[in-house]
């Protein structure tokens, strides 16, 4: 199987001069950030909008650097470990929401908080991901059930 013929097969791999569909997967990154952070925003939690786009498009940005460079050379093993890089960096930043909550007070029992906030920025994070894949389908139907579950259960 020739270079150009696995390119075409695989649609994630992305030409280096492919604006349109770079544009395109940074920009729904964006929204699937924003469908996330507006929900959390308008529970004046500190972790809203601006924190979840900017952590979808990032993951999203992490991904695209490989996909583009497999253009030239097709490899998995970048991508992977892209997306396990970018799962576990974000973890600290959800843990530092979770440890930023829960700042001991007057009580002697501590209070956990922020693990809702942690897992939405985790969650961001993988959107960026499928976003930046090109799994649009993946991303949006993920992207509704989390506004879903962050809006209808407590």
């Amino acid at each position: 199987m020739t270079h150009q013929s696995l390119l075409l097969i695989n649609t994630y791999y992305l030409s280096p001069d492919d604006w349109f569909n770079l544009t395109l997967r940074l920009c729904l990154a964006l929204l699937f950030g924003a469908a996330i952070g507006l929900e959390r925003e308008l529970r004046q939690k500190p972790a809203g909008l601006r924190t979840h786009m900017l952590v979808s498009m990032g993951s999203a940005l992490f991904v695209l650097v490989p996909l583009q460079a497999a253009a030239i050379s097709p490899n998995y093993d970048p991508l992977s470990r892209v997306i396990q890089g970018v799962a576990s960096g974000i973890g600290f930043v959800g843990a530092g929401e979770i440890l930023r909550e829960s700042s001991p007070e007057a009580s002697q029992r501590t209070k956990i908080r922020g693990l809702t906030s942690a897992a939405a920025i985790w969650v961001s994070a993988a959107l960026g991901i499928a976003a930046g894949c090109g799994l649009w389908r993946l991303g949006l139907i993920s992207t509704v059930l989390c506004v879903f579950v962050l809006k209808f259960f407590k």
